[in-house]
């Protein structure tokens, strides 16, 4: 299922972060980078990093317990962090961004080289801004708005908001859930895609949702335990 698929990901990738860390990395301190700074990779285990604006950090970020934030028109690789939210400013390029419990938020025209991958928290992408690969959540909401996906968009219990014209150019999927939640937990996701906004591929539904798409949107198709026809068609900003 996508979500022991995201956590297995994550938590193995996690660990051996933390059993690589060096003696002399950071445990319970955070870690601040001022502004037009070039350094290497940094991490923490109890603690926040910040980098200021235009800096390059040639490496990854990383940090357990923890948020990391990120300034306007800054280059970092991988960033990452167990319990934290995640916020790259304007016109920032990174590579891969991962969360098991927070939020991940992109300001405008910020480049993502990689994928974007959250279990628990909410993703948002503002306009201009680029995901090369796969966007995913288990629960959390997506407020893509003006933005671009290159791969799939996939969720299990997460609404989903493709508005101003955003374009998604592999599918969007909606998984089941496992176990004892599928029984617990009734509530269908809402799916929107909005007035201009494309999805290249297929919405691919494992399980029902309330779908909603502009007549002013592009799409193709509705596969699974819906079809295009159970979709409500509205003309506004938003149903």
């Amino acid at each position: 299922m996508l979500d022991r698929n995201i956590m297995a990901r994550l938590g193995a990738g996690f660990l051996a972060l933390v059993l690589a860390m060096p003696a002399c990395a950071s445990v319970n301190k955070s870690i601040s980078i001022g502004d037009n700074t070039e350094t290497g990779s940094e991490s923490t285990v109890n603690g926040s990093i910040s980098v200021g604006s235009g800096s390059t950090v040639n490496g990854s970020l990383s940090t357990v317990n923890g948020t990391i934030h990120i300034d306007e028109n800054s280059r970092a690789g991988d960033v990452e962090t167990v319990n934290g939210s995640i916020t790259i400013g304007n016109g920032t390029t990174v590579e891969d961004l991962g969360s098991v419990n927070g939020a991940i938020r992109l300001g405008e025209n910020v480049t993502v080289d990689g994928e974007i991958s959250v279990v628990n928290g909410k993703i948002s992408m503002e306009r201009g801004s680029t995901v090369a690969d796969d966007v995913s959540n288990v629960n959390g909401e997506f407020d893509v708005s003006g933005a671009e996906i290159g791969g799939d968009l996939s969720t299990v219990n997460g609404d989903v908001w493709l508005m101003d014209g955003s374009i998604l150019r592999g599918h969007l999927i909606v998984d089941k859930p496992g176990g004892w939640r599928w029984n617990a937990d009734k509530r269908k996701p809402k799916i929107v895609v909005g007035p201009g906004s494309r999805v290249v591929g297929v919405i691919d539904l494992k399980r029902e949702v309330e779908l909603y798409i502009s007549e002013t949107a592009e799409v193709g198709g509705v596969t699974g335990e819906m079809k295009m026809d159970d979709a409500v068609r509205f003309s506004g900003a938003r149903p």
